[in-house]
């Protein structure tokens, strides 16, 4: 898509109820694991205040659709398993440690618009993201591996086969656009695309496409900033009752964002 023209990029004071708008997105927030970190507890505050902008805004125009973007992390730190309909958020309310904040912040959005169920704010659970505007400095699998591809330095990993389901951006502006042209309510929804990849397969198909070489270190060290996840997907596709249809599978949607950017002259 296409987008031609001059916008004008207005501060979040000039947000007032005298403004129309159809839709509120709310991006806000942390996105790769070493910010989460270095937030700390100060995510709970961030997460509320620009929670409250846009909930203040609705309760003047309560006709205008609130997006908040949400995360997998809401479920709490346990994939032993995908998520599912019906799988419980687990917190340890007893043991809690700084990695919970992201997670805790996410589920008390998630809570405080379900308690307004007149308003239509529909929350977006992302797990895992790729694309070609992403930085690749960020620590994360996919941009570990695209970092080893143009560098042409060995990637070192563990033997750990986890699992991830990657949405790109055509299939997330496609699953938006659903929510915004179905009817006003009150809900929440998992991104998934057709199916998701192993780390093991990942690997290989990277390896084959791209050349990418690496290697297993067992003392490698991951940047654990809202706790370990084997299977870090869903299989709620509560989405399909709005009309969303992915296009495509993890590996493909890696492969062709990871094209992108393995082929610019960016330096890294």
């Amino acid at each position: 898509m296409q987008l031609h023209g001059v916008y004008t990029v207005a501060g979040f004071e000039d947000f007032h109820h005298d403004l129309h708008f159809d839709v509120v997105l709310n991006f806000v927030g942390v996105g790769n694991p070493a910010q989460a970190i270095a937030m700390g507890a100060s995510i709970f505050d961030v997460t509320l205040k620009y929670d409250e902008m846009a909930v203040r805004y609705q309760t003047a125009h309560p006709e205008c659709r609130y997006i908040f973007l949400s995360s997998g992390a809401a479920y709490g730190s346990r994939f032993d398993e995908p998520a599912d309909e019906n799988t419980y958020a687990e917190i340890p309310i007893n043991h809690l440690l700084t990695r919970d904040w992201y997670s805790v912040a996410k589920m008390y959005a998630e809570c405080r618009h379900r308690a307004l169920p007149h308003l239509p704010i529909i929350d977006v659970r992302v797990f895992n993201y790729v694309s070609r505007t992403q930085d690749i400095s960020e620590r994360f699998l996919i941009t570990d591996i695209l970092r080893a591809i143009k560098s042409g330095k060995t990637l070192k990993t563990n033997q750990v086969n986890i699992v991830r389901d990657y949405i790109g951006p055509s299939d997330f502006f496609r699953l938006i656009q659903s929510i915004i042209s179905s009817p006003l309510t009150n809900d929440v929804i998992d991104c998934y695309t057709k199916s998701p990849i192993d780390k093991f397969s990942l690997l290989n198909a990277m390896k084959s496409k791209y050349e990418l070489k690496y290697s297993f270190c067992e003392s490698f060290e991951i940047i654990d900033s809202t706790g370990m996840k084997m299977n870090y997907y869903s299989n709620n596709r509560r989405a399909e009752k709005f009309g969303y249809e992915p296009s495509g599978n993890s590996l493909d949607i890696v492969l062709e964002e990871s094209f992108s950017v393995i082929n610019s002259k960016a330096i890294i």
